[in-house]
């Protein structure tokens, strides 16, 4: 928004000589710190604001008519000029507005309020989105003191847990809704008449999970055993990649692109989550591929682990997509057999150098051989063996590198990091089941970048009757 400059300041000199009188006022002639200076404007400005905004919103009331129809099919009649309060990104807030009741079913309505979203006695919609979104960054006790510093006026903790979550619900329902219309063939069909024309001809799908910690909600008399306290956070995100160039490349991306060839930087996530069995969470999937039109890339790339109930569903939801596993995984499952079956570091070089190097090269029948040629002093290889051998057609890893297919899943591991490790996680949380999935929707809404448009459904919900 642009305001008159003239009009601006004249209102910064007001505020500066109010400023100024009372710094004088409070610490006589002293010289004045420039924080002290800073939070002296600050305060001003937020009373300021108190004031002004609730003179706004009463200034918004037009004449009351005498009577206007209810919601139930009655008439509502006039009854006064009411006030009301609520808490803003200023703090408490009065203004005024017209009343009306009188109605049979008993239930009164102010029309100012319906019109511009306030709920008398709640948080404005604009307050409500900076909580959450310090709720989703932090713990909720640390939200309550950030914001209290940065607001200059309390917050509780429980009323940023109830914000945080309150979005994260809308983000819940959003996702059932999708869940819904993904499986409706009418909608689908409706769907394609609006196929934007700037699908991208490559997209990657990744999906994984991470535990965390759900407080036991065991009935009375019940013993909840120590294994149930934690669950899977199941993620997943859909996301295109693009090279680096060398001028941007960083010395670690240089020393990569020496054997890789390419190096990518992933751009576009959109990530997805819950806590529930695979086969839901397979709706999930399904549905957030058709909001990104996931369905219709010409080439649909999946990376992953090795984990079956991943594969399981990538093979029933997109069974035309190129499937990889990460190579990151891959490697690994080679040193940890290695580290197991040679005590000695030299005979460890000297087996899983060679074999690492044909599994670069995509020849993972040979890489099960030679783990089965381990079996006889070492029974325990064979999973690693069986490993391999079911992931052959995913590990062609020179097919894949000559294709320029991305071969790492790191950008799903820094989505259960950013959504699970950084923020559920954290030292001594514990959770209930729908306050955890709640808060990691949000933060998953707010990491792909959609957090205006959450908000905007916030703002756009009924008032409370």
């Amino acid at each position: 928004m642009e305001y008159n400059t003239e009009n601006i300041n004249e209102l910064a000199q007001s505020v500066a000589k109010l400023v100024g009188e009372s710094l004088k006022t409070k610490t006589g002639n002293e010289q004045k710190q420039i924080a002290e200076i800073e939070r002296a404007f600050r305060e001003v400005l937020r009373q300021i604001g108190v004031k002004a905004l609730g003179f706004y919103l009463s200034s918004l009331q037009t004449t009351p008519e005498s009577g206007i129809a209810c919601k139930c099919g009655g008439q509502l009649h006039y009854q006064r000029i009411r006030e009301a309060k609520l808490i803003s990104v200023f703090g408490k807030v009065s203004y005024e507005r017209a009343y009306y009741a009188g109605c049979g079913c008993q239930k009164g309505k102010a029309p100012l309020d319906e019109a511009y979203g306030l709920e008398p006695g709640k948080f404005t919609a604009g307050l409500s989105q900076l909580m959450a979104l310090s709720g989703i960054a932090f713990s909720f006790e640390e939200s309550e003191k950030w914001l209290s510093e940065f607001l200059l006026f309390e917050i509780s903790e429980n009323s940023v847990r109830s914000e945080t979550e309150g979005l994260g619900l809308i983000q819940k329902q959003a996702d059932e809704r999708a869940i819904e219309n993904s499986q409706d063939e009418k909608v689908l069909q409706e769907r394609l008449r609006h196929t934007p024309k700037n699908i991208p001809l490559r997209m990657y799908g990744s999906i994984d999970a991470a535990k965390v910690r759900i407080e036991p909600r065991a009935k009375q008399g019940e013993v909840v055993p120590e294994h149930e306290n934690w669950r899977d956070m199941k993620v997943g995100c859909w996301y295109r990649a693009e090279p680096v160039p060398n001028t941007y490349q960083t010395r670690r991306q240089k020393a990569k692109a020496e054997r890789d060839g390419t190096v990518f930087r992933t751009t576009a996530h959109h990530y997805f989550c819950d806590i529930c069995p695979s086969d839901q969470f397979g709706k999930l999937l399904w549905a957030s591929g058709c909001k990104h039109w996931a369905d219709l890339v010409p080439e649909l790339v999946f990376v992953c682990d090795g984990a079956i109930w991943i594969w399981d569903l990538v093979w029933h939801y997109y069974p035309n997509a190129k499937q990889i596993v990460d190579w990151y995984h891959a490697e690994e499952h080679l040193k940890k057999l290695a580290e197991t079956v040679f005590a000695s570091h030299d005979k460890r070089h000297a087996w899983l150098e060679p074999v690492t190097e044909m599994l670069w090269q995509g020849q993972v029948e040979e890489v099960v051989l030679a783990c089965h040629s381990l079996e006889a002093q070492h029974p325990h290889v064979q999973p690693t063996a069986q490993y391999f051998a079911n992931n052959a057609e995913r590990m062609r890893y020179d097919q894949f590198r000559a294709q320029g297919y991305l071969i790492g899943s790191g950008t799903i591991e820094s989505g259960c990091k950013q959504i699970v490790t950084q923020r559920l996680k954290r030292s001594g949380a514990q959770w209930t089941l729908d306050g955890a999935v709640r808060t990691a929707k949000a933060r998953a809404v707010w990491l792909s970048g959609d957090w205006a448009s959450l908000c905007k459904k916030r703002s756009a919900l009924p008032l409370a009757a």
